[in-house]
């Protein structure tokens, strides 16, 4: 336990109240600004439940880096059937609910499960279809880069180059992944792997020396 000792101000002790004493303001005074230097860690229930959510997210990373690709089409077929269950719920709703747009909610609910069930149907070319509207969106990226690192004629020509660059990067890996979706695929899912990895190896550490606790003041 740590006190701060430094001296009462001056205009404090001239100013203090009749109906205490000098000696209690000083012990009022220092009580008030005691600083614990005491930390305590997270409960164990919670360190444990980290550490067992860092370990699956771990295991799920390496199952995502030994087939990227594979885990990006399942990833697709799970969102499908929560847009499915969705829908359900919106027809129900529509349905069961009395408002003034349940023939709406309905029209959407119908809409979303004919979706989800084109998905489910075809899951391999959902996914190959979501990855070349990203590599259109990363070819579009990468041009306007291109183009304002060209017509750009106020900022540095390091920093030109550099925008320059990143948009040229960004042209070839989309039209890579627009030749072979299943590069893209396998980008995608190797970016998802290392993210899970890096995420579960810091919820474990986390879990692990568990979250410290400072009091700062009494």
């Amino acid at each position: 336990m740590q006190v701060i000792t430094n001296p009462i101000p001056k205009k404090l002790l001239k100013n203090f109240t009749p109906l205490c004493s000098k000696k209690d303001l000083k012990i009022y005074y220092h009580q008030s600004y005691q600083v614990s230097s005491l930390e305590s860690k997270s409960p164990g229930w919670l360190r444990a439940a980290q550490i067992g959510l860092g370990i699956i997210a771990v295991i799920l990373s390496i199952v995502v880096l030994a087939s990227p690709a594979l885990s990006v089409v399942s990833i697709v077929y799970f969102a499908a059937i929560i847009l499915l269950i969705v829908g359900i719920e919106k027809v129900i709703s529509g349905i069961f609910v009395p408002s003034k747009s349940r023939w709406g909610t309905i029209g959407l609910g119908i809409i979303v499960i004919i979706l989800s069930i084109i998905v489910m149907s075809f899951p391999v070319g959902t996914t190959a279809f979501l990855i070349i509207l990203l590599a259109i969106a990363l070819l579009i990226d990468g041009i306007a880069r291109v183009i304002h690192g060209i017509g750009d004629k106020t900022s540095r020509s390091w920093s030109r180059m550099f925008r320059i660059a990143a948009g040229v990067i960004a042209i070839v890996l989309a039209l890579v992944i627009m030749a072979s979706p299943v590069i893209g695929a396998a980008l995608v899912g190797i970016l998802l792997g290392i993210a899970l990895l890096i995420i579960g190896i810091e919820i474990i550490t986390r879990g692990i020396s568990g979250r410290k606790i400072s009091l700062t003041r009494s």
